[in-house]
């Protein structure tokens, strides 16, 4: 069993969701990026979410974008990236890990030669925006093989064909986006997100996360509630902006700290009311 089907198993034992959340590695610089790790697992987090800065962030709204900017003029990549995961992992050997990129830098790399590096650096799971299931079930076959979860994207405009090729493919868990568009755009609709949620659970066994528009403890607690995890990224970016770098580990531990403090008041007498 992967150290995230692990993680998701104890939750479902403990009646308890789970809050992955995400950050960019080098930014705000490199030296910060393992501490603001340990700063995320000490608050609560049970998967995080490494961007792998990449020039083309087509996916990501100006928030991440601006993150990325930031730690490519920083000279992180995906080699340094995966050199922070193996930093981390001399300090923590249980938190799972997912780097979340884009294709570009793993073809460079080599599939074969990315697999070994992953698993090297104890890298847990891998979200490649731009690989689309109908695109990549050799990848993802070559993930598995080497005891890393390809994890994929849904979204409200996913077909029927694209779930069920999702539901064939993935590991680990299900990123639910949650809104159309780019990372930190429009409101969440909480209603829409619930309404979803049963027919992909009916074709899709391995958990489902949610992202896209939860700002803040009351609206992950709202996810918590339909989903089986809460993804956040964009509000963590903008709160590394906002403070010194000196505060920065500690403001995200305390932003992080109260959305796990919310979701964990989700009980599942809640749940079903």
């Amino acid at each position: 069993m992967s150290r995230i089907a692990q993680r998701f198993a104890d939750l479902a034992d403990r009646g308890r969701k789970g809050l992955i959340p995400y950050i960019t590695a080098g930014d705000p610089t490199p030296d910060l990026t393992v501490p603001l790790m340990r700063a995320l697992a000490d608050a609560g987090a049970d998967v995080i979410e490494l961007g792998v800065p990449f020039s083309d962030p087509m996916a990501d709204g100006p928030v991440i974008q601006r993150a990325t900017e930031r730690a490519i003029r920083n000279g992180v990549g995906l080699k340094q990236t995966l050199a922070l995961v193996a930093q981390f992992r001399q300090v923590d050997a249980v938190t799972p890990v997912v780097l979340m990129g884009y294709a570009n830098p793993i073809e460079r790399m080599g599939r074969a030669g990315f697999a070994q590096a992953a698993r090297a650096a104890g890298v847990d799971g891998v979200l490649v925006v731009d690989y689309p299931p109908e695109e990549c079930e050799e990848f993802a076959a070559a993930m598995r093989a080497s005891g890393i979860d390809p994890i994929f994207l849904l979204a409200p405009t996913s077909t029927d064909e694209r779930i069920e090729r999702v539901a064939r493919a993935a590991s680990g868990y299900i990123y639910y986006v949650s809104l159309k568009g780019i990372t930190g755009a429009g409101n969440l609709d909480v209603a829409s997100v619930a309404a979803r949620i049963p027919a992909l659970r009916s074709k899709i066994r391995v958990p489902i996360g949610v992202g896209f528009g939860i700002r803040d403890a009351q609206s992950a607690q709202a996810i918590a509630r339909v989903a089986d995890a809460v993804v956040i990224g964009s509000r963590i970016i903008q709160e590394l902006e906002s403070v010194p770098r000196e505060r920065a580990v500690d403001a995200v531990r305390e932003l992080v700290a109260g959305m796990r403090r919310a979701i964990d008041d989700v009980s599942p007498r809640q749940e079903a009311a």
